[in-house]
C-alpha cells in the first residue's frame, strides 16, 4: 500500500522592520553604540531575519570589549519585537527595541548589578617561571618599556624577548583582541605552556592592573619515532629519529633542534643488485621567535601578532644502495608567518642543496630498465669487431651483454662519436639514454628561493567541511647568474657554469594545490584534490635536477600504479624512475564509515606527467597542448581504513581505468581486473 502526498506552502508576506530603538543603562556603552551605530546589521526596512539578531549581539559584544569594556558579558543585549496588531491592512511592519542592561554579578547569595564602565590598562606585570601558589613577596623586578617584569634569583629571558609577546600596552584602552594576540604570541614561542591572564580594577573602576603568568616549559625535552615502510621500492624499511630540544639558548625564546635519524631495510629484488639498503641523517635548527635579518627593522611589516619566526637549518644524509648512494647537503635559512588564523606564509630566502652522487659507475647497475634499452641495441652492433671487449657472450640462447661500466661507456662513446656507423634511431636512442645517464649522475648544486602561500578553513579536526589552498614559486640558480655576469666562473666541457666543480641549477618551478572536503553527514566525506605543479629550466640547465622533478603515482597520488611507474605522457614505463618536470593530479574519493574504527572509499584518480620545455625529445612524453590530456591516466578503486585516534592506517587497491600507455583504442579497462591490481599501504588520509 502507498500514497503520494504533495505538500503545499503558502509563506505570506514577510516581516520588515519599520524602526529602530534603543535601551541602553550605560553612558560608555552608549556613547560607544552611537558611534558604531551605521555597522548595524539591523536596518529600516530590511527583512527580518533572526540570524541578523544572533549575528548583531556577537558583533556588539566584541566591540564593547575591544573598546574598554573588557567585563563585557553578552546576556545584557536583548530585543524586544513589537507588532501592531491594530493595524487593518498591513500588520508585517515590527518595532524592535534594543535593550543593553547593567552588568550583573553573582555573590554567594545575591545578584548585584553594576553599571558599564570603559577601562584602560595602567599596570601590567609579568612573571615568567612562575609557580603556582608561590610567595610575590620574595620575587625581584626589573621595568622594562612600561612592563615590570618580577622573577626568582635570575632572569632567565632578555626584557625585550618578553616584551615583545605582549600586545597589551600601558594607558591604553583594554581590546579583547590583545589578549587573544598575546595568548597566541607566547604559546607559538613554545617555551611557555599556555598563560594565565589575570585583571583586577583599580579602586576608581577605570583602570586595569594585569597579571600575566607563564609556567615555562622543560629546557630540555626528547623525541623518538619509529616507522616501518614498505613500496615498490622497499620490500621493508625500518626508520628511526630521535632529537634533542633545547629550548630558550640564547635567552630570547629561541628552539635549537638536533636530530640524528635513519632508515635501513631490504629493497625489491628489481630495483638493486644488493638487497640491504640505509639511509641515514643529521639536523640542526634553530628557531627565531621573529623575523631575524640584518639592519632592517620588519616589525612594521610584519607585526608581532602575525607570529613571525626565523629558521636556520643545516643537515646532511648518506643514502646507501638506493639509487647512486648519495651524499646531500641541505642548509636552509627561512621565515614564516601567519596572515591570520587561515592564512600561512614561508619565504626560504636561501635553499641551498648538494647532491653528491658516490658511486655514479653503479648507474646501470641500479637503473636495469635503462640498460635493458641499451643493451638492446647494443645486441645488433655485437659483430663489429672493434666493440669486441666491451660484452660479455654468455652460451646460448643468451645473447651478448654490455659489461657495466666499461662495456656501456664505450659502446656508448663509440655509437656518439661515430667511430661506428649506427642508424639515425638507434644514434638518437642512444643519446637520449646517454643524456639522462648524465643527468642522474652529474652532482647537483641547487641555490634558490622560494615563497609558499597556505590557506586552510578548518576550524577543528572534527570539520569535514572545510577546504584547503597552497601555492608556491620557487626559482632557483638566478642568484648566481647574476654573479657570473661579475665574476667569470668555471665552465665545464658541457659549457656549463660552475662553482667548486659543479654546475649550479637554474630554473623556475611554480605549483597549485586545492583539496576541498564536503561533509555529507553521518561521517560521510567526499574529498577532493586538484594539483599542478611545472618546473621549467633555463640559462645553465636544460633539465631540471631529480630531486626537484614529479613522478606519477604511489599511495597518495594514482594509486592504481606504483611510484615513478606512471608516465612521463604515452610511455610505457621506460625507466625505473620514470619523472618528469610537469604534473597534473585530480583525485576524488568518497569516504564513509562501515563498522567501529573501520572505515570504507571508493576513489578515482586521474593525472600524468610530462616533459616540457626541457631536453627530452621523446613526442610520447613531451606535452603537446590540451590534446596531450587524452594521456590523464585514471585509477579507480576502493579501500579500508582503520582510525587509531592519533594516526590512520589505509589500505587501498587500485585498478588501471584509463592507461595512456596502451595503444589509442584500448586503453579503456584493459588491465581492469584483479590480477593487475595495485595494492597500496599509507599512513592517513592521501588528502
Amino acid at each position: 500500500q502507498r500514497a503520494e502526498i504533495n505538500y503545499k506552502i503558502a509563506l505570506g508576506k514577510p516581516f520588515i522592520v519599520d524602526s529602530i530603538t534603543r535601551n541602553i543603562t550605560s553612558l560608555a556603552i552608549d556613547s560607544i553604540y552611537i558611534r558604531n551605530e551605521d555597522k548595524s546589521l539591523i536596518k529600516n526596512s530590511k527583512q527580518f531575519d533572526l540570524a541578523d539578531f544572533n549575528n548583531e549581539r556577537k558583533r556588539l559584544s566584541e566591540l564593547f570589549r575591544n573598546t574598554g569594556v573588557y567585563n563585557f558579558q553578552e546576556s545584557s543585549i536583548a530585543y524586544n519585537i513589537l507588532r501592531d496588531t491594530m493595524r487593518v491592512n498591513d500588520d508585517q511592519k515590527m518595532s524592535v527595541e534594543l535593550n543593553i542592561g547593567d552588568l550583573r554579578k553573582r555573590g554567594d547569595s545575591i545578584i548585584t548589578t553594576s553599571e558599564y564602565k570603559v577601562f584602560r590598562l595602567d599596570k601590567i606585570n609579568i612573571y615568567p617561571d612562575y609557580a603556582l601558589n608561590e610567595d610575590k613577596s620574595d620575587l625581584k623586578s626589573v621595568e622594562y618599556d612600561n612592563y615590570t617584569i618580577y622573577y626568582k634569583d635570575k632572569l632567565r629571558y632578555k626584557p625585550k624577548a618578553l616584551a615583545d609577546a605582549i600586545f597589551l600596552e600601558k594607558d591604553s584602552l583594554y581590546r579583547d583582541i590583545d589578549k587573544i594576540r598575546t595568548y597566541r604570541r607566547i604559546t607559538n614561542l613554545n617555551t611557555f605552556k599556555y598563560p594565565n591572564i589575570l585583571f583586577t580594577e583599580d579602586s576608581t573602576q577605570s583602570k586595569l592592573t594585569a597579571d600575566i603568568f607563564l609556567a615555562t616549559r622543560p629546557k630540555f625535552s626528547w623525541a623518538f619515532d619509529f616507522d616501518i615502510t614498505h613500496s615498490n621500492i622497499k620490500s621493508l624499511g625500518i626508520g628511526f629519529s630521535t632529537a634533542l630540544i633545547s629550548r630558550n639558548i640564547f635567552r630570547g625564546a629561541e628552539t635549537l633542534s638536533l636530530s640524528v635519524g635513519g632508515t635501513f631495510g631490504l629493497l625489491s629484488d628489481e630495483t638493486s643488485t644488493e638487497n640491504f639498503f640505509s639511509e641515514t641523517g643529521a639536523d640542526v635548527n634553530i628557531t627565531f621567535p621573529r623575523i631575524w635579518f640584518p639592519f632592517f627593522n620588519w616589525k612594521k611589516i610584519i607585526p608581532s601578532y602575525k607570529l613571525p619566526q626565523s629558521r636556520i637549518s643545516v643537515g646532511t644524509s648518506f643514502q646507501k644502495n638506493i639509487g647512486l648512494d648519495k651524499q646531500t647537503f641541505n642548509t636552509i635559512l627561512g621565515y614564516n608567518w601567519a596572515t591570520d588564523r587561515f592564512n600561512k606564509n614561508n619565504v626560504e630566502l636561501l635553499n641551498i642543496q648538494f647532491v653528491n652522487n658516490l658511486n655514479p659507475d653503479r648507474f646501470y647497475n641500479v637503473y636495469q630498465s635503462t640498460f635493458e634499452r641499451l643493451n638492446d641495441i647494443a645486441v645488433d652492433y655485437a659483430d663489429d669487431p672493434t666493440l669486441q671487449d666491451f660484452y660479455i657472450m654468455p652460451e646460448p640462447p643468451d645473447g651478448p651483454v654490455l659489461i657495466i661500466p666499461e662495456g656501456t661507456t664505450g659502446f656508448t662513446n663509440a655509437i656518439l662519436n661515430v667511430d661506428v656507423p649506427s642508424t639515425p634511431e638507434d644514434f638518437e636512442d642512444v643519446a637520449s639514454i646517454e643524456e639522462r645517464r648524465i643527468r642522474l649522475t652529474e652532482n647537483n648544486l641547487i641555490f634558490a628561493t622560494n615563497y609558499t602561500f597556505n590557506k586552510n578553513n578548518r576550524t577543528n579536526i572534527n570539520d569535514n567541511d572545510f577546504y584547503s589552498f597552497r601555492f608556491k614559486v620557487e626559482s632557483a640558480g638566478g642568484l648566481l647568474s647574476g654573479i657570473s655576469n661579475l665574476i667569470e666562473f668555471d665552465k665545464n666541457e658541457n659549457g656549463d657554469r660552475t662553482v667548486f666543480g659543479v654546475p649550479f641549477s637554474q630554473y623556475i618551478k611554480t605549483e597549485f594545490d586545492y583539496i576541498k572536503h564536503w561533509d555529507l553527514s553521518r561521517s560521510n566525506v567526499l574529498a577532493f584534490r586538484s594539483f599542478f605543479g611545472i618546473a621549467i629550466p633555463y640559462g645553465n640547465s636544460n633539465s631540471v635536477p631529480f630531486v626537484r622533478s614529479y613522478f606519477g603515482g604511489g599511495s597518495n597520488d594514482n594509486r592504481a600504479w606504483y611510484p615513478y611507474s606512471l608516465g612521463p605522457g604515452s610511455t610505457d614505463n621506460i625507466n625505473d624512475f620514470n619523472e618528469a618536470n610537469m604534473k597534473i593530479a585530480l583525485n576524488l574519493e568518497y569516504r564513509f564509515p562501515i563498522v567501529g574504527n573501520f572505515k570504507g572509499a571508493i576513489f578515482a584518480d586521474a593525472g600524468n606527467i610530462w616533459n616540457v620545455w626541457d631536453n627530452v625529445q621523446d613526442p610520447a612524453a613531451v606535452f603537446q597542448g590540451f590534446e596531450s590530456l587524452s594521456e590523464l591516466a585514471l585509477g579507480t578503486g576502493m579501500g579500508v581504513r582503520y582510525d587509531f585516534t592519533y594516526f590512520v592506517f589505509r589500505l587501498d587497491m587500485g585498478f588501471k581505468t584509463h592507461n595512456p600507455a596502451e595503444l589509442p583504442g584500448q586503453r579503456w579497462f584493459r588491465d581492469y581486473n584483479f590480477a593487475n591490481a595495485v595494492l597500496q599501504i599509507g599512513i592517513n588520509y592521501p588528502f
